[in-house]
């Protein structure tokens, strides 16, 4: 039975099972000849009895899917010929690929190793026996919950408190999943950095003023040795970002004091999705936007101003990228200063202020943390666009702060440096990862500023 169908089956029993627990528990909560109180209402005894059915089905259908494959093909491996083991970890990967292929009739068994062809058969084999073995005992483990959990039910169980505790070990557990993620993306990250850092010194990388990162691959081949100065990869994020950020900050905070303050109902509830549109459209169009339309606009108006704008310039880019940022910056600000007491604006208008004065010395103040977190999620997004860049920025890393010049972003230089087929044990590749730490780094500084802020203004205004 397949993954699905397998899931499937046990939500149903899960269904079942809370319906039993459920009126069984209402029946004994009215026995004859008197009245006997539950310990806990009725729906806490069929969700007891639900997660007795299911958790524990889910949890070894999970540890099944996790070492089945790895178990079938060390099975399968062992009983190949002596002449057959692979030796190393390519050949290990290359014979089970073959496997594989064979199995599923991607490659075709005539003229194949009769050896792998058998092989094949036993894969298919173990396959259909474990897929079945599985069924038979995650269903069966399913059906023992179910039975456990209906036996369990009595006036006496602490229904309630059991399937809380559930519940708070699934949700810390979720946070867990989250958190562990994080560091282990940190750690591949910060290991891979410090192998690039053993080949490039770090003063290189941070205070370089030249990135160039092809090399020769092998010694007899001739290729440039590298640059890995990022300097000119920084100044060109920060530079993009801020013509972005000129951009979004004030259109976006702008409109949302309009939509949130001044505007009528129906204006507001036509303005709003109308604005929030742009957050949905797809960065590629953005790209597509910037180079076929905006950069050749400032082109022809630099020229006839009697300057010089490059066709793919870090003006065109950012301000592309702050239209595409705006609904960030205008849906949270807006969504912020409308949590905003209305008692505070009642105050201020009582003691005689006028609307724009409540509104820049009460409401934006009182605003200001979320605002803030706003914008600082805004420049986090700025900094991470890539395909705004490539197409309307270009690649070439320059060191200037000429906005009608070429410049790239640390992300494009990221997705530069691992196209196509790479060798992870060269400095041109790792460099990439090198580029992910500091980008990685800039966002803990934005957000220890975003907390430092918001606690400052809570304290005041709390």
């Amino acid at each position: 039975m397949q993954t699905a169908n397998l899931v499937i089956v046990l939500l149903a029993l899960s269904a079942v099972a809370y319906l039993l627990a459920h009126n069984r528990s209402v029946s004994l909560s009215r026995p004859l000849g008197g009245i006997r109180h539950l310990h806990s209402l009725p729906f806490y005894y069929g969700m007891h009895a639900t997660i007795w059915c299911a958790l524990p089905a889910i949890l070894l259908l999970a540890l099944w899917l996790m070492f089945d494959d790895p178990v079938i093909s060390a099975a399968l491996l062992n009983g190949l010929p002596e002449s057959h083991q692979p030796v190393t970890v390519a050949d290990h990967n290359l014979l089970l690929n073959s496997i594989e292929n064979i199995a599923s009739g991607a490659l075709s068994r005539e003229g194949a190793d009769p050896v792998l062809v058998h092989a094949a058969d036993q894969l298919a084999k173990m396959r259909n026996i474990g897929s079945y073995l599985a069924t038979a005992v995650v269903l069966s483990l399913g059906v023992l919950g179910l039975g456990w959990g209906w036996v369990k039910v009595s006036p006496q169980l602490p229904a309630r408190q059991q399937v809380e505790k559930v519940f708070k070990i699934m949700l810390l557990s979720c946070a867990c999943v989250a958190i562990f993620t994080t560091l282990g993306i940190l750690l591949s990250v910060l290991f891979e950095s410090m192998r690039f850092f053993k080949s490039i010194p770090v003063t290189d990388f941070l205070f370089g003023t030249e990135w160039s990162p092809q090399m020769a691959i092998r010694a007899d081949q001739v290729g440039s040795s590298g640059s890995f100065g990022a300097i000119p990869l920084f100044v060109g994020t920060l530079l993009i970002s801020m013509i972005a950020m000129l951009v979004a900050v004030p259109v976006g905070l702008m409109s949302a004091l309009y939509l949130a303050e001044y505007a009528s109902p129906k204006f507001r509830g036509l303005a709003k999705p109308t604005l929030e549109i742009l957050a949905g459209i797809p960065t590629v169009v953005y790209g597509f936007f910037a180079a076929l339309t905006v950069a050749p606009f400032l082109r022809q108006s630099g020229e006839s101003m009697g300057l010089q704008v490059s066709s793919e310039s870090a003006l065109a880019a950012g301000l592309v990228m702050g239209v595409m940022i705006i609904p960030f910056v205008s849906s949270l600000a807006d969504d912020v200063i409308n949590a905003v007491p209305q008692s505070l604006r009642d105050g201020s208008l009582g003691l005689g202020a006028t609307k724009s004065e409540t509104i820049k010395q009460v409401i934006f103040p009182a605003a200001l943390p979320g605002i803030v977190g706003g914008v600082l999620l805004a420049v986090s997004r700025a900094i991470g666009e890539t395909m705004i860049v490539v197409m309307a920025a270009g690649l070439a890393a320059q060191l200037t702060l000429n906005p009608l010049e070429t410049v790239t972003t640390v992300t494009v230089q990221i997705v530069t440096l691992l196209v196509g087929d790479q060798e992870f044990d060269s400095p041109k590749t790792l460099a990439a990862f090198a580029l992910g730490l500091m980008l990685f780094l800039v966002t803990l500084v934005l957000n220890f500023i975003a907390l430092r802020v918001v606690k400052k203004y809570r304290e005041q205004y709390d």
